[in-house]
């Protein structure tokens, strides 16, 4: 990314940090997504493939074809399990100032947000690139057509926010610009929504089941 986007009108100012990142966009999503399948596909062939060969060899060696497989089906597995994490609470007072905090982050959005975030502790926000969960430390990028999902870690800057500030940072940047926010954002994960829901926490699945209908009418 050049430093002239970067300084750009309504470009978010962290975007400098990380200027050797190209802009988020249609294409770079598209590709980023086809290199986490290769990846995973590049990990676990080797383990079905062995599998295979190991299965065919003899009949003793099953139990270790069976332990081939048991590793194919766990990489993807763990890789679902740390793009969940994004959407994990951070630890925060939640006292008087949360209180305050959350009453600002209620104005921001309408009804409906409010009421999935009181459900869930996750901001709906539709966007250019898909829809989105926001949580106090990361987010949730539903693709339209609701299959693929891309899971972000980022954080808001400075000690001892309240937890519905952080969102409302986050919430905030992600509205200034949506392409410098994911950007700016360590992509965690990237793969199929059905794997990232059953690593998530009812309410954060809750939030799921809300956004992918929507990300599937685009």
């Amino acid at each position: 990314m050049a430093g002239g986007e970067a300084a750009a009108p309504g470009a978010l100012p962290e975007l400098a940090a990380v200027h050797w990142r190209r802009r988020a966009d249609e294409d770079s999503l598209r590709r980023a997504g086809r290199l986490w399948t290769l990846s995973t596909v590049a990990h676990t062939v080797p383990f079905v493939a062995a599998a295979l060969v190991l299965g065919l060899a003899a009949p003793i060696l099953l139990p270790f074809a069976v332990l081939c497989l048991v590793h194919a089906w766990a990489i993807p597995e763990l890789y679902a399990a740390r793009g969940a994490r994004v959407l994990k609470p951070v630890d925060g007072e939640r006292g008087g100032s949360e209180r305050v905090a959350l009453g600002l982050l209620g104005d921001l959005v309408d009804h409906g947000a409010r009421e999935l975030h009181g459900r869930s502790g996750l901001m709906l926000e539709s966007g250019r690139l898909g829809v989105w969960l926001v949580g106090e430390a990361g987010a949730l990028l539903v693709r339209p057509g609701g299959r693929r999902v891309h899971c972000y870690c980022v954080r808001a800057t400075g000690p001892g926010l309240p937890p519905s500030d952080r969102l409302a940072h986050l919430l905030l940047a992600l509205r200034t610009d949506e392409p410098g926010f994911a950007t700016v954002a360590n992509l965690a994960f990237s793969g199929a929504r059905w794997r990232v829901r059953r690593r998530l926490r009812p309410p954060a699945r809750l939030a799921l089941d809300v956004a992918a209908p929507q990300s599937r009418a685009r």
